[in-house]
């Protein structure tokens, strides 16, 4: 073979390399990680985030009892706190991607808490100022640190949605034998449903910020409840304890003709999808995890189950693969000893209006 012919077909390789790598390379950035998680000993070791870290997600969202408070003390509750942010795996997590936060009840303030919880504005300030809320946000003067956030990947946008499911939340009923109330669980509930229409989960003012933000272009929602959205009713705490609000969140998908939805949650010590379906309104899905240190000893009966459950220490994964002209929304739970314990799959028009 000629010299000069040897070079050139030697330079056309490198190149077809170099596109080849090039492909791959792109092909890589145009995936988005979100990984997920809630209830959280501050006592304990925590030894998932260090998985977490070494995953290296684009995102972390904290769904809840990030550490238990359960206190009207505040200095305890920061002393909780910087129990937390003291750990080396929660630096390490810390400095192996960003961050995003909501609470549930015992990081609120009680166990079951809602509105009515007196130190609300002062645990709001010392979790704002944890996970380092700018001193401008909006997060600060609502009532509530319900917030979202936008990412835009070429002609695509993620839409991340943290509610507050604590703030204006009415209290609940207490399942009560005296009063009537009767089971077919094998275990005693702690809750009934609400049956009035106007008792509230998120207050009408979170209720309208949320209707806005749904009106904003975007290709995936993403949003984060602290407590399950997509189960059945199982006497414990849930969107289920408050069925017209679930429906007034279907309302509002299909009124702001809403796509993309996607729903993660935590609160239970399982982990779990649901997917649950609404006239005129495509499937939608609620991936849980709940598990950082915290476990339980069973999971409560969900006809609405798809996925799970997992009962050991885990964490969730979603990853939307933005490559496809049709992208791909991958749903995962992976377990303390970094087994991949549950996936599933969507394209992205399945959620989407027909």
């Amino acid at each position: 073979m000629p010299f000069f012919i040897h070079k050139q077909l030697q330079t056309l390789l490198w190149f077809l390399l170099f596109v080849n790598v090039t492909i791959a390379q792109q092909g890589q950035s145009n995936k988005t990680t979100i990984a997920f998680g809630s209830c959280a000993q501050q006592d304990k070791p925590q030894p998932i985030l260090d998985k977490i870290a070494d995953l290296k997600p684009d995102f972390f969202i904290y769904l809840g009892d990030n550490i238990y408070g359960d206190t009207y003390d505040m200095r305890e509750l920061q002393e909780k706190y910087d129990k937390l942010g003291s750990k080396t795996e929660f630096q390490k997590l810390k400095s192996s991607t960003r961050i995003l936060a909501t609470w549930d009840d015992h990081d609120f303030g009680w166990n079951d808490s809602g509105r009515h919880y007196s130190m609300k504005e002062e645990t709001k300030k010392i979790f704002l100022d944890f996970f380092n809320e700018p001193a401008n946000s909006e997060r600060r003067n609502r009532s509530g640190i319900y917030t979202s956030y936008y990412h835009v990947y070429g002609d695509k946008t993620l839409q991340i949605i943290l509610l507050d499911t604590r703030t204006n939340r009415d209290d609940l009923i207490k399942f009560d034998p005296s009063l009537g109330h009767q089971t077919d669980f094998f275990y005693t509930p702690d809750y009934i449903p609400h049956f009035n229409s106007d008792s509230t989960l998120l207050g009408e003012t979170q209720w309208n910020w949320l209707e806005k933000e749904l009106t904003k272009k975007a290709d995936v929602r993403l949003i984060a409840s602290s407590t399950q959205f997509g189960i059945a009713y199982n006497g414990y705490e849930a969107w289920a304890n408050f069925p017209h609000e679930m429906e007034k969140m279907a309302h509002i998908i299909r009124k702001t003709e809403a796509e993309g939805v996607l729903f993660i949650s935590g609160d239970v010590h399982y982990a779990e999808i649901s997917k649950r379906d609404f006239q005129g309104l495509y499937p939608l899905f609620d991936v849980t995890s709940s598990g950082i240190t915290s476990t339980w000893d069973f999971a409560t009966p969900n006809k609405y189950r798809i996925e799970g459950p997992v009962m050991e220490n885990h964490f969730g994964l979603i990853t939307v693969d933005w490559n496809s002209k049709i992208p791909t929304i991958n749903m995962e739970v992976i377990d303390i000893t970094g087994n991949q314990r549950i996936e599933y799959s969507i394209p992205l028009d399945l959620l989407m209006f027909k």
